[in-house]
This record gives C-alpha cells, structure tokens and sequence, in this order.
C-alpha cells in the first residue's frame, strides 16, 4: 500500500524530472548537430564555384565555419557520456 501512495504523491515529480531530461536531450541534440553547418559549408562551396564569393572571402567564411563545427565537436564529446 505504500508503494502504491509514494506512486501517487511523487508522480508529479517524477513527471517534471523526466519532462526536465528529455528537453534537456533536445537541446543537447540540437546544439551537437551538425547537419546545418555541412549544409552552409556545401552552400559556400557552391557560392565560391559559381563565382558569387572570391577566393579570400570563401576561406575567411570556410574557416568560421570550420571553427563553429570544432566547437560543436567538442560540447558535443563533453556532453555525451
């Protein structure tokens, strides 16, 4: 019978503690992606192919880039367990 109150009267705990880790996931998941900076790093490869940007402002932008997908890897292997 005990079990049974401690289920009732901490569900709502419970509840908001599981509520509380799966968004923090999303957030991790979202913060670790790295889908969106591949996908501006082929769109400035097609900038620069197609002769929209010049070579110094491509490697400028390339290495932003590259330096935001660094960073990402690493949050990324210090949040993953």
């Amino acid at each position: 019978m005990a079990f049974i109150l401690d289920d009732i009267l901490f569900s709502p705990l419970k509840f908001t503690v599981w509520l509380g880790e799966k968004l923090r996931d999303a957030a991790v998941q979202e913060m670790t992606d790295e889908t969106r900076l591949q996908d501006e790093l082929l769109q400035l490869q097609m900038q620069f192919e197609m002769g929209e940007i010049d070579e110094p402002e491509f490697e400028k932008l390339e290495a932003q880039l590259m330096e935001r997908m660094e960073e990402m890897r690493k949050l990324k292997a210090e949040l993953t367990p």
